[in-house]
């Protein structure tokens, strides 16, 4: 074995994803193993989301890698570090990648890691895993896009790599490496629906204040629309998915690309029921009835927020209207809509919340997800809060995260969990009132306001103007 790649989910130490029970396969790492098993590395992968971390440390007194890989993300860098202590205690070389080690290497290479990739890491390993494994440590400053610490212990950052030009260049992500067949029979056993992941892009365009582009940077790198069938007609074949989940940051930006790929699912002919997240500014009639057409039972849209004021500040690009409109017109066509919401953001006051809870009651979407905003290191959003001092930290890095930072001024957690009931109080009442039952309705709207004046929040609740 060349090198061991791995990831820190774990699906069975997690409550919460134990009650959605909607894993994913690692695209990332099956990507990576399957360019590397074409250049002639011998691969293994350790998926860990139906294992657990005792197997992962029993693997690694079997194997005895030389080289493990792991890749990290924000809520999985717990489990990465005490990932990189095992590996490191059985005298492996520890390669990191993903969102989060770019901006905390050196905490990584203080931590135990030995190198850093920053971005793709596909070209980075071909380069890195002759050297690593020679303990060539001499010609690693010749890699580019990495961070790794010198025989005297300082820390040396290459230049940036070149995103990869070409997708097409890249092998069919490597699913025989893991039991994909297992993510499809959990989601058929708990949801009814057995669903396949895949991505036809790499990359955003746009640039959003509080998102992170650390990996694939703010390019949109497309894979050929035949291409992306031929994987289709791949998977149907090998796994029979009940629905397929689009993995792309926005499906739907480039139109061209969109039209050509119904076309040429139609042709094969192939519509396999989907979901995806698009964009309300890239979304029009056409493009919803191509969605429909091609199989899309639902559709989430961006948000976070219903103030036009929130929304510029944090560079969207999208009026909330557009929101609104395109969540009516997709429902219009059958299509399930799902919308995220984000509070807390910057210096969000209680007429952004209101504007925000009357956005979502205009636009009516099916499901509404939340989630309070958190400064990501790296981003417009995390320079700007700590620039005006208001980023503090939680303890050391290796016990804390960056949804751990602490903001000067931002309200408490309960506050955001009353906003959170109000909104789908709020979306749950109107679809009442709609329905008729307008006397039980007024009885919930004077103890929700109640509620809300207890927290100090000081506007009414509308009534819906005639």
């Amino acid at each position: 074995m060349d090198i061991l790649l791995s990831h820190g989910y774990f699906l069975f130490d997690d409550p919460k994803e134990r009650a959605i029970m909607k894993p994913y396969p690692p695209l990332g790492l099956l990507y990576l193993s399957s360019f590397l098993k074409q250049k002639n590395f011998a691969v293994e992968i350790f998926d860990g989301t139906f294992a657990s971390r005792a197997q992962y440390a029993a693997l690694l007194k079997e194997k005895r890698p030389k080289l493990v890989g792991l890749y990290s993300n924000l809520m999985t860098k717990f489990n990465v570090l005490e990932m990189i202590r095992q590996a490191k205690a059985q005298n492996c070389i520890v390669i990191v990648g993903g969102p989060d080690p770019p901006y905390y290497a050196e905490e990584y290479l203080n931590f135990g890691a030995d190198v850093v990739v920053i971005g793709e890491g596909e070209e980075a390993l071909q380069e890195l895993i002759p050297f690593l494994s020679q303990e060539k440590f001499e010609q690693l400053a010749t890699v580019a896009g990495i961070v790794f610490k010198d025989e005297r212990g300082h820390i040396h950052r290459t230049p940036s790599r070149a995103l990869l030009p070409d997708l097409d260049a890249l092998p069919m992500p490597d699913r025989g490496a893991i039991d994909l067949q297992r993510y499809v029979d959990t989601w058929r056993t708990h949801h009814s629906m057995g669903a396949v992941s895949l991505i036809t892009s790499r990359g955003c365009p746009y640039s959003c204040t509080w998102c992170s582009h650390s990996v694939f940077g703010k390019t949109l790198r497309k894979r050929s629309a035949a291409l992306v069938v031929s994987e289709v007609e791949m998977i149907r074949a090998e796994y029979q998915p009940d629905m397929l989940w689009y993995a792309d940051d926005v499906f739907n930006i480039n139109h061209k690309w969109l039209f050509e790929y119904a076309t040429e699912l139609k042709r094969r002919g192939i519509q396999i029921p989907f979901e995806c997240i698009c964009r309300a500014d890239r979304m029009n009639e056409e493009v919803v009835r191509t969605l429909k057409e091609m199989g899309c039972f639902r559709v989430w849209l961006g948000s976070e927020s219903g103030s036009q004021r929130l929304l510029d500040l944090m560079k969207r690009g999208v009026k909330a209207e557009q929101v609104q409109a395109m969540t009516r017109l997709a429902k219009r066509y059958g299509i399930a809509t799902g919308m995220f919401l984000m509070w807390g953001f910057e210096d969000e006051n209680e007429d952004d919340i209101a504007q925000t809870v009357e956005h979502v009651k205009r636009a009516n979407p099916d499901l509404v997800l939340t989630t309070v905003s958190y400064p990501i290191k790296g981003t417009e959003y995390y320079g700007r809060m700590t620039e005006q001092n208001l980023v503090t930290g939680n303890g050391a890095w290796e016990q804390s995260n960056d949804r751990d930072f602490h903001i000067a001024g931002r309200h408490s957690k309960r506050y955001y969990d009353f906003v959170n009931r109000w909104m789908h109080n709020e979306l749950a009442l109107q679809r009442m009132q709609e329905s008729g039952n307008g006397a039980w309705l007024q009885r919930a709207r004077k103890k929700m306001s109640a509620q809300l004046g207890k927290l100090g929040m000081r506007w009414t609740v509308r009534e819906k103007e005639a």
